[in-house]
């Protein structure tokens, strides 16, 4: 899979913009500010319909432009497939897929996989849990774009239970809990817990997945496949703490199971939410934990240690990708700066075999040597090719 024509109007920086590609290497070379990173973060947004960025789209139209496209000519298995979305900021996106315009964005969502390598992957090791929740439930929907709908059903679910919970709440209304807010929220509860047990499971089956291919990528990118200090550790906390349903010792990701065992908390816990007025079980507030020899990596790992987690959760994701049938493209913006050389180099012999990398680049040095391939110019709004 790779992409070979990007299209934009009104996209960030980019009044207009027509760039051919390829598959094999790839690097945007320019300073700080000229625009580079956002030509891929549009590829990224064809295939996730998110930037790595910001967490809203409206920052994404240009200055003083109601709103932007952004066309990308996928090639994959022999076929050709152009996809075009159109961004509207505080309105409904719109995509067409081979010029056909489907009844909802998300529908293009597998058409292009990319797994995207940034300065701001820090952050799944080091942020909140949110973080890595949300890193979780990207690669589901890479993996099975059905999830998407899976996570905007709960998402939809819990805020609706949230403000009624609000409602309901006893500090709030000035009246004893319940009433007659407690039947709708019998009906909510059972809807969370159906949600909540689809990407539960999901969620379960994914880290299991990850589990030895974090380990083995780890070893490669820290220390290059030998005596790594310590070993990777990888496990899912949910929020359902012991009630979560085991078989075997482990966690079960049969659903009829764990949506029972959510329905069963959220009904233990009810008294605690309508005191405070939010929900206290779901996926929402579970946990992807990160360890290392043993002790969390947040707090416990070095600066290096920690990089190269993050890099080996990315690698994880593209090595996942690859087997599940279709590889995806690897864009890598500006990171190998953030590297010393060791992980530099090691990172660019592990992804340079992929079918297409697209990196960005301050400097020409910073693109090691295992990735020079193409190079194009990004100047005063152009891009020109060198090589």
């Amino acid at each position: 899979m790779h992409v070979s024509h990007l299209s934009l109007v009104d996209y960030r920086s980019w009044a207009e913009l027509e760039l051919d590609l390829g598959p094999g290497s790839t690097a945007l070379v320019g300073a700080n500010g000229q625009g580079k990173t956002n030509l891929v973060e549009a590829i990224g947004y064809v295939a996730t319909l998110g930037s790595h960025r910001v967490a809203s789209d409206a920052p994404l139209v240009r200055a003083g432009a109601e709103r932007a496209v952004v066309r990308a000519r996928v090639e994959r298995d022999g076929r050709s497939t152009l996809v075009e979305l159109e961004v509207n900021p505080g309105r409904a996106n719109r995509a067409r897929l081979n010029r056909a315009p489907l009844p909802r964005a998300r529908e293009v969502l597998g058409v292009l996989r990319t797994v995207l390598f940034a300065p701001e992957d820090l952050a799944l090791v080091r942020g909140d849990p949110a973080e890595r929740r949300a890193f979780l439930d990207d690669l589901l929907v890479a993996t099975a774009p059905r999830y998407a709908g899976v996570r905007a059903d709960y998402d939809r679910v819990l805020k609706q239970r949230n403000a009624l919970l609000k409602t309901a709440s006893a500090r709030r209304s000035g009246r004893p809990p319940g009433g007659a807010d407690l039947p709708t929220l019998d009906v909510w509860d059972a809807h969370l817990a159906r949600t909540g047990a689809d990407l539960l499971g999901a969620r379960l089956a994914l880290v299991e997945a990850l589990r030895p291919r974090v380990a083995t990528a780890y070893r490669a990118v820290a220390v290059g496949g030998a005596g790594a200090r310590g070993a990777t550790g990888l496990a899912y906390r949910s929020s359902l703490g012991e009630a979560l349903p085991t078989v075997d010792g482990a966690p079960s990701r049969d659903r009829d199971a764990l949506g029972a065992a959510l329905l069963a908390e959220l009904s233990r816990v009810r008294p605690q939410e309508l005191e405070r007025g939010i929900s206290l079980v779901g996926p929402h507030r579970d946990e992807l934990v990160l360890e290392l020899s043993d002790l969390p990596v947040k707090g416990y790992a070095s600066h290096g240690e920690s990089w190269s987690f993050a890099l080996a959760l990315r690698l994880a994701s593209y090595e996942l990708l690859r087997a599940d049938g279709g590889e995806p493209v690897l864009v890598l913006d500006d990171v190998f700066a953030e590297l010393d050389e060791g992980r530099r180099d090691r990172l660019a012999a592990l992804v340079a075999g992929a079918e297409q990398v697209l990196v960005t680049a301050a400097v020409p040095a910073d693109v090691p040597d295992a990735l020079t391939g193409s190079r194009w110019d990004v100047r005063d709004g152009e891009v020109t090719r060198v090589r």
